[in-house]
């Protein structure tokens, strides 16, 4: 089993959260060939501006990949203005592990994650669709978010 952090935007992560289903962008199409059924994903969504208040960049919660990927070209998910007209085509099917009732805000977990490499500028680490992450990673932020008593 591999575990990956997915960066989403809020839209996007209500979506997957509804539908059961992520997508990723036609560049990383290759990256699909990696994730498999069994697979778990985490959720992280940028800061985000809503109204007059800043939304943090946080975790909102925890899915299992349920099919192999799959090509799918109908519009679902929510397109960034910079992204012109993608559709996330490369998708599969998730079911939840643990949705949090609060989204982890992620600054407090930089220092103790081992994948963030470079503490200064560690939003780098999140600029791919989806990126493998240790396992101890994967259960820390379970744990932080009340969600997983152990390292089981």
């Amino acid at each position: 089993m591999t575990h990956w952090i997915a960066s989403s935007n809020r839209d996007n992560a209500k979506i997957l959260d509804a539908k059961h289903i992520w997508g990723v962008p036609r560049r990383n199409k290759t990256l699909m060939h990696r994730v498999k059924p069994g697979d778990t994903i985490l959720v992280y969504v940028r800061q985000e501006k809503e109204d007059d208040t800043i939304l943090p960049s946080a975790i909102t919660g925890a899915y299992e990949v349920v099919s192999e990927p799959y090509e799918d070209h109908a519009r679902l998910f929510t397109t960034p203005p910079q992204m012109g007209d993608e559709v996330f085509p490369f998708r599969m099917k998730v079911k939840p592990v643990a949705v949090f009732p609060e989204p982890l805000e992620f600054k407090p977990l930089i220092e103790d994650l081992a994948f963030i490499t470079n503490k200064t500028m560690w939003s780098g680490h999140l600029r791919q669709a989806m990126r493998e992450i240790p396992a101890e990673d994967y259960h820390l932020i379970l744990r932080r978010a009340g969600m997983e008593a152990t390292d089981a």
